[in-house]
């Protein structure tokens, strides 16, 4: 039905007959000339349709927006004066010669170059959303990603694999999204929420480089770069140490950002250790592009009368940390008592300050409720240590480390992004020497900082079992602009060491078999050394795209409340299909009226 595409037309056509289908993006009459805007997914081209041709000329008097039209026609020069200079066909128009109206349109929901729509009403026409220019170019770079990704990956020897979307429900890590089986009454099979285990047996099967672009599946509760569904590039290889596969995939990005945006990024990546980021920025991910960093000051203030500060100081468990903001000291009250507000957010119950006005003065350089309790020594340290200057602004939390970590974590990104501290460009990041365990207060045991298959860096496991809260991991993140693109380990590939690991989180010999008797067994078979990764590919594609949520990057999202407006899933079932799978609804209780 058509010779070209609609943004393909150029100046090399002039004079050519040539014939285009698509939408119409504007409709314009011109005292007895019509002019459409005539879109497809390569762009916009201007057909010009006059009186001459009678038969077109009188269909494009009804045409609206969003009609579906062919045309044929001849490409020609636009006349002097009105070369549109903003748009990629902006020298040439074509001058219809023959037009067919393929299908008409209901006036749209909302204008396609409408800057701002609700939400929910593009999700619930997202057939029309995906129209708009801004949508089509993430959806058209998302293509672009994976035939990037595959093109390296298949390059260097990976085998592109699939493994099963019905299978067994392990413990730790999300809820699992449950599938009841019609032919085995009472048993469920779960949707994965990672093919972790599986990529395990193929390496132990003897395919040494596997991957997969994959979907899965997580039952929890959602932010904007989370989704029920969701995308994960998987890849694991055998006979390789967390130096060679780290360096493979910092391979892969470097070209996939090249090929995709024509961007450099650094070689090698930066690497710092998971306990250099918690003391530096607070989070294991940390976006390098702010240059604000957080001091500890503990040492300085442990002996002060301030108990705010003193307490913490001398606990164990608790941190005191400042965090210099140049040029703070502007800052109004009221954008800082706003700031006090954020922090309380995650469990600070404060934030005391000082404002530098005079550094070299002492105290009487400085301004804050604070100063009175604090000693010169102690003032001066921190004036030191955190290499204030005139016009500077210190935060501070004092409180249990993980409080003061997420508070002001939190707080040096948001102080980047309010004072336009955000360095442009790309700042990639592998963290590396994760601890193997963290401690549930709420359930006394320890549990998988990452996943139990994650082999620890001692190789002893009466050694781990005996001090889990001392093993580091041989985990490794990858990290870009405070987003976490991608996590992986080596694994564990013997079968005392996995028993070991189950030990340590509570996983008892019988669990164990019920849940992982085929990992077990297949580790006694003769199991390779061997690691891998997980990239979230839809944080990928929103990063390379500049969105400000994953549900910007993937055709059909759902919502924050994992509905699909379009659809309108999940929604009941009948009666019958239920009785199918051997499940009765519990009837649920009346609301009572008074």
């Amino acid at each position: 039905m058509r010779t070209h595409y609609c943004g393909q037309i150029s100046e090399d056509l002039l004079g050519e007959t040539v014939s285009i289908c698509g939408w119409v993006h504007r409709r314009r009459d011109h005292g007895g000339v019509i002019f459409i805007d005539l879109r497809d997914r390569y762009g916009l081209v201007q057909v010009v349709v006059d009186p001459d041709t009678q038969s077109a000329f009188a269909l494009a008097e009804r045409v609206r927006s969003e009609y579906v039209l062919n045309m044929s026609g001849r490409v020609r020069e636009r006349p002097e004066g009105t070369i549109n200079p903003d748009m990629a066909t902006g020298r040439i128009e074509v001058l219809c010669q023959e037009l067919t109206v393929l299908n008409e349109a209901a006036t749209p929901p909302f204008q396609l170059d409408e800057a701002e729509v609700n939400e929910e009403t593009r999700l619930h026409h997202r057939y029309v959303d995906l129209r708009r220019d801004a949508m089509q170019h993430n959806i058209m770079l998302r293509a672009r990603l994976t035939q990037a990704i595959r093109r390296y990956l298949d390059g260097a020897g990976f085998l592109d694999i699939e493994t099963p979307m019905l299978t067994k429900a392990t413990p730790e890590g999300a809820r699992d999204y449950l599938v009841p089986s019609r032919t085995h009454a009472g048993s469920f099979f779960a949707l994965p929420q990672s093919p972790q285990i599986f990529k395990q047996l193929l390496m132990m099967s003897g395919f040494d480089r596997y991957y997969q672009i994959v979907r899965c599946f997580r039952d929890e509760d959602l932010r904007a770069d989370r989704q029920p569904e969701f995308t994960q590039l998987d890849v694991e290889t055998s006979f390789m140490d967390e130096a060679g596969i780290t360096g493979l995939m910092e391979a892969m990005a470097r070209q996939v950002f090249k090929e995709v945006l024509g961007v450099e990024l650094p070689d090698p990546f930066p690497r710092m250790t998971y306990a250099q980021a918690m003391d530096r920025y607070g989070i294991d991910r940390p976006d390098l592009r702010i240059p604000l960093e957080l001091v500890e000051v503990a040492d300085r203030v442990a002996d002060c009368d301030f108990k705010v500060f003193a307490d913490p100081a001398k606990d164990p468990g608790g941190r005191v940390a400042a965090l210099r903001v140049p040029g703070g000291g502007a800052l109004p009250r009221s954008q800082i008592d706003g700031y006090t507000e954020f922090v309380g957010r995650y469990g600070a119950k404060g934030l005391a300050y000082i404002k530098v006005n005079e550094a070299g003065t002492g105290r009487n350089g400085l301004q804050s409720p604070i100063v009175k309790h604090l000693s010169d020594e102690a003032l001066a340290g921190i004036l030191q240590r955190t290499g204030a200057a005139d016009g500077d602004l210190i935060f501070f939390g004092a409180a249990p480390a993980r409080v003061v970590n997420d508070s002001l974590g939190a707080l040096r990104v948001q102080l980047g992004q309010d004072l336009a501290m955000v360095e442009a460009g790309w700042r990639p990041l592998w963290v590396v020497d994760f601890p193997m365990f963290e401690w549930d207060g709420r359930e006394q045991r320890w549990q998988s900082l990452h996943h139990p298959f994650t082999a620890p860096c001692v190789d002893d496991p009466a050694q781990l079992e005996a001090a889990p809260g001392a093993a580091l991991s041989r985990a490794y993140d990858m990290v870009m602009n405070g987003t976490e693109l991608g996590g992986g380990s080596v694994r564990i590939h013997r079968q005392d060491m996995q028993r070991a690991v189950f030990n340590v989180l509570g996983i008892g010999p019988q669990e164990a078999s019920e849940k992982f008797d085929f990992l077990l067994r297949a580790l006694r078979y003769g199991a390779p050394p061997h690691g891998g990764i997980a990239f979230g590919l839809d944080r990928w594609a929103m990063l390379m795209a500049g969105a400000g949520s994953i549900r910007e990057v993937i055709a059909f999202p759902k919502t924050q409340t994992a509905h699909c407006p379009l659809t309108g899933a999940p929604s009941p079932t009948d009666v019958r299909q239920l009785r199918e799978l051997h499940i009765r609804l519990r009837e649920q209780p009346q609301a009572s009226e008074s």
